[in-house]
């Protein structure tokens, strides 16, 4: 009788493992320790972003909870907002240090950490956002990221992108590019550098703190993303002279990082849980932004008498000019970043010359039609 109930032990154990059931209570992560998957991971998600802000905060809100119903529950993400667990431009330290396990924000934001996070978020006359997903994924994007932020003991994932955004908003209106000289914008990243160098005063600001400087004179300009935001924010009762094109973010990538040693830590079925989500988030931000940029654009001119307008001809290639020597200057500063930029302008190259066929072609048409 015991040699029979040993053997019933062990085949039952067996055709448990076969099952994948015996293999799922106890999993080891690739160069992280054992763990139990019926513990519960209990994350921390922090944001550059307001609180619940539509489709950044609301966004961030999805990814956490796209890691918690993928993972059955195994992981669970809490959310914190701008200034409720650390300030907005607190967020990679607070990763890097393990303070929270996950964040979500833009790339550029870091360009006090490396010059070579810009590349990952946008550049002026740059990529659009289908065409950085494609660089991202299929031109040695991602790779590049990754090695970068390894040596800041972080994971980046693209988790959204706000599309073509809006050149922004002016208490005045540009004629010329002289008009930069001595204006105060709120502007990130290269943009920012682009406007420096034409003699603005180059502001840094959350986007909590945008519309009260505005409005108050401290700042005479801002750019934040597009019609659907600038329209929460109010911006419109700010400043009236709104412009575009979006010259500064093309297509701004969103990103989620996760600290390095927690990530490495998951066995390999939640580290695909990760991926997935931001992958899903990544897609659905973008969805939205589209959907409703269209509909405030016409709240904005139609309800609010906000005037479009358009930068000039001069004025866009005074700033292609001056984004052209900003973005070789970084990439001469180091032999990373010479990479980094070397991969991108190639995918840029070819994506100009296709997207004048494909979505240009098609913008073209439809002109004609509609």
């Amino acid at each position: 009788m015991k040699t029979r109930r040993e053997f019933i032990k062990k085949a039952s154990a067996g055709a448990l493992l076969g099952s994948g059931l015996l293999a799922s209570c106890t999993k080891k992560g690739a160069g992280g320790p054992a763990v139990h998957t019926g513990q519960t991971l209990k994350w921390k998600l922090c944001t550059t972003w307001p609180k619940n802000f539509p489709a950044l905060g609301t966004g961030a809100n999805f990814l956490a909870e796209q890691i918690q119903s993928l993972s059955g529950g195994r992981i669970e993400v809490s959310v914190y907002g701008d200034g409720e667990l650390v300030p907005a431009l607190g967020v990679f330290d607070a990763v890097s240090r393990g303070t929270a396990e996950l964040g979500h924000a833009a790339a550029y934001y870091w360009k006090g950490k490396h010059e070579a996070t810009q590349f990952f978020a946008a550049v002026p006359f740059g990529l659009n956002a289908q065409e950085m997903n494609a660089w991202l994924h299929f031109g040695g994007g991602l790779g590049l990221w990754d090695e970068l932020y390894a040596s800041f003991n972080l994971k980046p994932f693209p988790a959204g992108n706000t599309g073509t955004q809006m050149g922004g908003w002016f208490r005045k209106e540009i004629r010329s590019v002289g008009d930069f000289k001595g204006l105060k914008m709120r502007i990130p990243g290269l943009g920012g550098e682009v406007l420096r160098e034409l003699g603005a005063t180059v502001v840094t600001l959350p986007g909590g703190e945008i519309f009260q400087s505005l409005q108050s004179g401290a700042i005479d300009a801002t750019e934040w993303i597009g019609p659907y935001n600038d329209l929460a924010f109010g911006l419109h009762k700010a400043a009236t002279n709104y412009y575009w094109p979006g010259w500064q973010e093309p297509g701004a990538t969103l990103e989620a990082f996760v600290n390095r040693q927690a990530y490495e830590s998951l066995p390999s079925d939640l580290k695909a849980v990760v991926a997935a989500a931001c992958q899903a988030t990544n897609m659905r931000i973008l969805s939205e932004f589209t959907a409703r940029n269209n509909e405030a654009l016409q709240t904005l001119i139609h309800k609010h008498n906000v005037k479009l307008k358009r930068f000039s001809d001069p004025i866009l290639k005074a700033l292609g000019q001056a984004s052209n020597s900003i973005v070789s200057s970084i990439a001469a500063k180091d032999a990373f970043s010479k990479r980094v930029f070397a991969s991108f302008d190639k995918f840029r190259k070819q994506s100009i010359a296709w997207g004048e066929v494909a979505e240009g072609g098609i913008g073209q048409a439809r002109a004609l039609v509609f």
